[in-house]
């Protein structure tokens, strides 16, 4: 499954809430989440309003190491 070209860092945090990440803090434009889930996990994400296509796959792999699941299944259940 393709990676969306047009989601911002807000609409990612609101989407990533299916994994229990709540946003702890933002500084300037990053966005810091975190979930207990599986252990303690945090990750950043930039609040531009569209995220570069690198930048979303680095993350979605991140939470998917975290979750042990593939990323392609984690790509499917976000979008």
């Amino acid at each position: 499954m393709k990676l969306p070209r047009e989601i911002s860092g807000e609409e990612l945090a609101k989407l990533l809430k299916k994994y229990d990440y709540a946003i702890t803090r933002q500084t300037g434009s990053h966005i810091r989440l975190t979930t207990a889930l599986h252990g303690e996990h945090h990750i950043t994400i930039p609040a531009h309003k569209y995220l570069k296509i690198g930048t979303l796959s680095s993350i979605l792999s991140d939470i998917a190491i975290h979750f042990k699941i593939d990323k392609s299944d984690l790509i499917k259940e976000l979008f």
